[in-house]
């Protein structure tokens, strides 16, 4: 059963007391399988690699490590201190960013490496290479409208050494106080300082427009059935241990494809993992066509097992009911949609949805195909 790696935390830095750049960096895993059950006291082998400019940028520090979960399935690590398979940690400039952290884990401990992660370093990691501020020439421009038109915009450091110097008493007398633009701040423009945007920088799902900082995507509690949403169309939900709602989402377009142009075992046997099979289906049009999907900026589509088709037979009016004309194929010599899941060497299996039983089919069969994904 495949094994998940989700990422808990990427906050936490250390330096030496006169470098600019950080030597080690804290990264902390939790390790799960494909039924989310944490894998406790277990060798787990990582490849960790700093890429610059983005997801897919030149890896300018690559490592690796072999850390142990813990009882509760993390696993902990300082990037920086493993064995250095290329770069040095320590020359890495942080402000020539931005920058990407690439994970690949061997559940097993070794270094084949079969889950694949990229994830960016936002402000939390760059806060601590604030010391090349030192070398800023000129002046910074604040392009906050709120804090701009608010007396906090006028704060110099004399008003501040005024406000700390401040006669706290029922009667003012500090006449440099009271002259200064720090005799004006109120508890609105206290706010206003504190909120202010520090240069923000829009991560993944994240957008930044003016004052508008929004989210396009990600974990959800409002998801129901025959919702348009993260590239298609909702046709199952459940509630993970997270919390949060999970399920799957079918692709708004359909093709038609063999399975396999001919007929040898692929070991994509799964009846409940079509993400597994499809990455099996070898000579396949059908995994050729669901994995060059783009639909909604997702590349995580693949061809659902024959459990996964099932549900969508059994849910396929949530979906008929939000494609409208664009629904399942229904007539009798082109309903057969295909699974992912391979019955033996010469045949996989499939459902004609115009009956909704599940049947075995020669893989060279032209068939519908319909990609989904989960989320």
């Amino acid at each position: 059963m495949k094994k998940i790696i989700t990422i808990c935390a990427v906050l936490l830095m250390t330096a030496s007391v006169f470098a600019q750049a950080p030597e080690k960096m804290s990264y902390q895993a939790v390790v799960r399988d494909g039924s989310n059950a944490l894998v406790t006291s277990t060798a787990v082998g990582m490849q960790i690699s700093i890429l610059q400019g983005s997801a897919s940028g030149t890896a300018v520090y690559v490592e690796t490590q072999t850390p142990t979960s813990n009882a509760n399935g993390l696993v902990s690590l300082e990037i920086g201190s493993g064995t250095v398979v290329s770069g040095d940690f320590t020359t890495i400039d942080w402000a020539n960013g931005p920058y990407f952290i690439k994970t690949e884990t061997d559940p097993t401990g070794g270094t084949s490496y079969t889950i694949t992660g990229t994830s960016q370093l936002l402000s939390v990691p760059y806060a601590l290479h604030a010391k090349t501020a030192e070398t800023v020439t000129g002046t910074i421009t604040e392009t906050d409208p709120i804090f701009g038109a608010s007396v906090a915009s006028g704060i110099t450091g004399a008003d501040t050494t005024n406000w700390n110097n401040k006669l706290d008493s029922y009667t003012e007398t500090d006449p440099i106080f009271g002259a200064s633009v720090a005799s004006g701040i109120t508890g609105t423009d206290t706010t206003n300082w504190n909120n202010k945007q520090d240069q923000l920088v829009a991560g993944t799902n994240i957008t930044i427009v003016g004052n508008t900082i929004s989210a396009t995507g990600g974990s959800s509690n409002d998801f129901y059935l025959g919702q348009d949403t993260l590239g298609g169309i909702v046709f199952y939900i459940y509630i993970g241990s997270d919390g949060n709602q999970h399920g799957l989402i079918v692709n708004k377009n359909e093709s038609t494809a063999q399975w396999q142009s001919s007929g040898t075992t692929t070991n994509a046997t799964r009846s409940w993992d079509g993400a597994y099979n499809t990455g099996l289906m070898t000579s396949s049009p059908a995994a050729n066509y669901v994995n060059g999907l783009t639909d909604g900026g997702f590349t995580d589509w693949y061809l659902p097992s024959i459990d996964e088709l099932s549900i969508l037979w059994h849910n396929r009016f949530h979906v008929n009911n939000a494609l409208n004309a664009g629904g399942f194929t229904l007539l009798s010599n082109t309903s057969s949609y295909w699974s992912s899941t391979e019955a033996n060497a010469p045949t996989a299996f499939d459902i004609p949805f115009h009956r909704g039983y599940t049947a075995n089919s020669s893989k060279t069969n032209t068939f519908s195909v319909r990609a989904v994904r989960a989320f």
